[in-house]
């Protein structure tokens, strides 16, 4: 039953997981993304406002209660710690003024300027 899932204790681990690694809020999240999302095409007459993935998907789950998560949403939650992980244990010589890996790492809505 799905509703056991919800309250596994490894779900509440990831759960916490998650939300220490993606460390913007889903409004400054979603911010980011549309500015990802509106290269200079986005300006003309009919805008595109799709914002990129995962970051959406991560966005999506921000936004949800932990007991309204999906397996799908779980997979998301991984997906994104993991790549947050890697991404920061491969962090460059250049560090924060790296801009191409730190705008990898907002797309994923982890922020390595914000103190843990």
């Amino acid at each position: 039953m799905v509703r056991e899932a919800r309250l596994d204790p490894e779900v509440e681990v990831l759960w916490e997981d998650f939300h220490a690694e993606v460390n913007v809020t889903s409004e400054q999240l979603r911010s980011w993304l549309l500015t990802r999302g509106s290269g200079e095409e986005s300006f003309g007459p009919n805008p595109s406002l799709d914002l990129p993935e995962p970051g959406r998907q991560i966005l999506a789950v921000l936004r949800k209660r932990k007991v309204d998560l999906t397996p799908e949403d779980i997979e998301v939650m991984r997906d994104a710690i993991d790549r947050i992980r890697a991404l920061t244990e491969a962090r460059p010589k250049g560090g924060t003024s790296d801009d191409e890996w730190r705008h990898s790492l907002l797309d994923l809505g982890h922020d390595i300027l914000v103190e843990r």
